[in-house]
């Protein structure tokens, strides 16, 4: 795995902005509407991962979304990391899961590039509904990092924001 991190370093610190805690999760949903420009590289492979990934985290599938993460993913989600796919899956996944089952999720922009065994996503998205009593209406952006490996495109590294 350690041969896929060092390639990050020439994506540069530009790449890793920033995505939408429990992301613009995302997916395909509601972009058919949309200009076309602001979607793309979504039947690649890497962008197939993305898309399964965002559609498990909506529908509350914990194991394709630990099938899409590298088991030494980065998630940056909520001003906290967590480096594991295995401590993600203990902390953050269930809650992630249980909020975008109640949001609405209307996909702004998701666009993928595979730059040889790297590739990298970059989306956002307009997260509306209610949660625990408040009513939410969230600009979300969602950067995600993915290498390809034998067991085909994994999620090395996960940015979300919103506001």
């Amino acid at each position: 795995m350690q041969r896929f991190f060092k390639p990050l370093r020439a994506l540069g610190l530009g790449l890793l902005l920033g995505a939408a805690p429990l992301a613009a999760a995302h997916g395909e949903k509601n972009h058919a509407d949309k200009d076309p420009t602001l979607f793309s590289g979504l039947e690649s492979g890497a962008g197939k991962t993305v898309l399964a990934f965002h559609r498990a985290l909506r529908e509350g599938d914990q194991q394709t979304v630990m099938d899409a993460l590298a088991d030494a993913v980065v998630i940056f989600e909520g001003g906290g990391v967590e480096r594991s796919a295995s401590e993600y899956a203990g902390h953050h996944l269930p809650a992630d899961m249980a909020f975008l089952k109640q949001m609405n999720i209307t996909q702004r922009e998701l666009q993928v590039r595979e730059q040889g065994d790297l590739a990298y996503a970059y989306g956002r998205a307009q997260v509306q509904g209610e949660f625990k009593g408040k009513a939410l209406d969230l600009q979300s952006m969602e950067t995600l990092v993915l290498a390809r490996t034998g067991d085909g495109w994994k999620i090395v590294h996960v940015h979300w924001s919103s506001k």
